[in-house]
């Protein structure tokens, strides 16, 4: 019988230096696993380097690496450097994202454009190098939002930008499943942590926390966990997107 942990796995995380990224590049670690840490740029490097740290600290080999994964060359080199630098690569996780809450007609081309560079186009490439790098067996896992199932206003171009990243996911699973790699999108609510808060006055994220079990936001601490059970014993799941948020949407 085949087990399926992450014992001596090599593992990308995008955005994997802080908040949930850095929490799922810890556990990953404290699994067994080897860890290539990506940040976006010097504004996020001090903290990427104290998560490298911890993954030292745990026993196991952990490298950086920059880039703006908007640029599909970009992506591409990306990979090429996790693998090289692990020996070889079995885990994929793309927690990249970028938020704006705005109505529809004050919204300029330059800040869909972003957005949708941010949250698709990034995630489009992530996947697609994914499938050509990574070991048969692998595991592909990005986080999406709560709001694919919202009916909300304001957030058009984020949850729009991350509602194709469900049908990225969904054509992987099956052209990718011949070599045993599972693709999978994580959808948690809002969460608490300062990618958030930017967002929203304090009313509005009263009104969140009342929609979810507890009158609380999603934490991090909720989510690393089941992007972990997904890159071990959950790799029988696959072109599904899991909604983990206490009940914020649902469908």
């Amino acid at each position: 019988m085949t087990t399926h942990s992450l014992d001596g796995r090599k593992v990308l995380i995008a955005g994997g230096g802080k908040n949930l990224g850095g929490l799922i590049s810890r556990q990953a670690a404290a699994a067994g696993a080897d860890v290539a840490i990506h940040y976006n740029s010097e504004s996020s490097r001090a903290e990427a380097e104290t998560t490298l740290a911890d993954v030292r600290a745990a026993g196991r080999t952990g490298v950086l690496l920059t880039g703006d994964l908007t640029d599909p060359d970009t992506v591409a080199r990306v990979f090429d450097e996790a693998r090289d630098s692990l020996g070889g690569l079995d885990v994929a996780v793309n927690t990249v994202g970028k938020v704006l809450r705005k109505p529809i007609a004050e919204t300029s081309e330059t800040e869909y454009d972003e957005m949708f560079d941010v949250n698709a186009k990034s995630a489009y490439f992530f996947i697609k190098e994914a499938g050509r790098t990574l070991n048969d067996g692998g595991k592909v896992i990005t986080i999406v939002t709560a709001l694919l199932a919202a009916f909300t206003d304001g957030y058009s171009t984020y949850a729009g930008g991350k509602s194709p990243v469900e049908h990225f996911t969904r054509a992987a699973a099956k052209e990718f499943a011949p070599r045993g790699i599972s693709v999978t999108a994580v959808a948690p609510g809002p969460m608490d942590t300062p990618f958030f808060y930017g967002q929203e006055t304090p009313e509005r994220v009263e009104f969140h926390k009342s929609q979810a079990m507890g009158n609380q936001l999603t934490q991090i601490e909720d989510i690393a966990p089941i992007v972990r059970f997904l890159a071990s014993e959950g790799w029988w799941i696959t072109g599904q997107t899991i909604f983990a948020n206490g009940g914020y949407t649902t469908r």
